[in-house]
């Protein structure tokens, strides 16, 4: 089923340009997601997911050009879910790898460790007395290039 089409409005920065979706669009463009299957343009609840992420703003704060708050949360939640993300990210990756001349897959990997401070109001939260801070402590496994392969937070009881 093809996508509807793109609104006319002035585009944000944070934006996927037509390169930049013909990559993601083989990851969001048949996703099954109920009565708000085609309400949205799939490009469009991409770029207002960019825009958050972007931006910073709060889902509720969403420009009112985009799609409304809730199906953009929907989607992000589904895909979050069924991993695409992850699986749009393996590619890019993969692709950013063999452009600099690099196989597909790493071979390799750095891992490294670093801990971050967390508000009062986080829900989980604890103390590494080695670097005396109060938060999370975030694990990356990168390859060569420094392309994450593995994010993972935890924090410390206590």
């Amino acid at each position: 089923m093809p996508d509807l089409p793109l609104p006319s409005r002035t585009p944000y920065p944070s934006e996927l340009t037509a390169e930049q979706w013909a990559l993601i669009e083989p990851f969001v463009g048949a996703v099954g997601g109920g009565p708000k299957e085609q309400v949205h343009p799939r490009r469009e609840v991409v770029n207002a997911i960019l825009y958050v992420t972007r931006t910073g703003v709060q889902w509720r704060f969403l420009p009112h050009d985009l799609p409304d708050w809730q199906s953009v949360y929907h989607y992000f939640r589904l895909w979050k879910k069924d991993g695409t993300w992850k699986r749009v990210h393996d590619a890019l990756r993969g692709k950013v790898r063999q452009v600099q001349g690099r196989e597909h897959e790493p071979t390799a990997g750095i891992m490294d460790s670093q801990s971050v401070k967390a508000s009062e109001e986080a829900d989980s939260r604890g103390y590494d007395a080695g670097k005396q801070v109060k938060g999370r402590k975030r694990h990356l496994l990168m390859d060569v290039l420094g392309l994450v392969l593995v994010a993972c937070w935890c924090w410390w009881p206590g």
